[in-house]
């Protein structure tokens, strides 16, 4: 089997969409939307241009609230931009439309398959997706540069699928990112390094670029 092509914007197919899910859409998938997007434009100038959407939700999520005050301190750590979120709650046309779901913990991503839309196949928790990227030989992936991003954002999702049932977790509890929701500044900066960390080998992978600094 193979994981489906999402469907894009009013389903074109020269896109690639992200969506980062957590509980309320205010911390860690706020935090992982706008820094995914951080690291797509310092390797690719604009994400947009290579056809990568990155968007999050949550299942509990807050509509039209503001992220919390200390993820967007968490995002100026890292020269991230945080200007303009608005919370969202998850709904079945995000899942639809989405190439690739990355949630913050299993729960989340359980919640995502129950809705169907044949997501099984495209949903990881954030860290289950970098562990399996780790393991995919980036020879194997169509080059960006001959193919496009979008192309190579594709096989890499269906070969993490593939991969999914040989390459367990190592701990019951390697795959969550905990919430930060009311913690103190020093937990949310642990919190988004954590994510930071896991980001940097998937948006590699996705495009096919490394981080200037790498």
């Amino acid at each position: 089997m193979t994981a489906p092509e999402g469907r894009g914007i009013a389903g074109r197919t020269d896109t690639f969409r992200i969506l980062h899910v957590s509980t309320g859409n205010v911390c860690r998938s706020p935090i992982t939307e706008r820094l995914t997007r951080h690291a797509l434009m310092d390797r690719l100038g604009d994400p947009l241009s290579g056809g990568l959407i990155v968007e999050s939700a949550g299942t509990w999520g807050h509509e039209g609230a503001p992220m919390e005050a200390n993820a967007e301190i968490v995002l100026a750590d890292f020269g991230a931009d945080a200007n303009g979120f608005v919370g969202r709650e998850l709904l079945d046309e995000h899942v639809i439309r989405a190439d690739l779901v990355l949630t913050a913990t299993r729960d989340h991503r359980a919640q995502v398959i129950s809705m169907g839309h044949s997501a099984g196949l495209r949903t990881f928790t954030l860290k289950e997706f970098t562990r399996l990227v780790r393991a995919i030989d980036p020879a194997t992936l169509p080059d960006p540069r001959d193919e496009g991003v979008v192309e190579r954002a594709r096989a890499l999702v269906r070969a993490a699928a593939a991969l999914r049932g040989w390459l367990l977790a190592p701990t019951a509890d390697a795959d969550e990112v905990y919430d930060p929701y009311g913690a103190p500044i020093t937990f949310f900066r642990s919190i988004g390094d954590e994510i930071n960390q896991a980001l940097d080998p998937v948006v590699t992978a996705l495009t096919g670029v490394r981080a200037p600094s790498s």
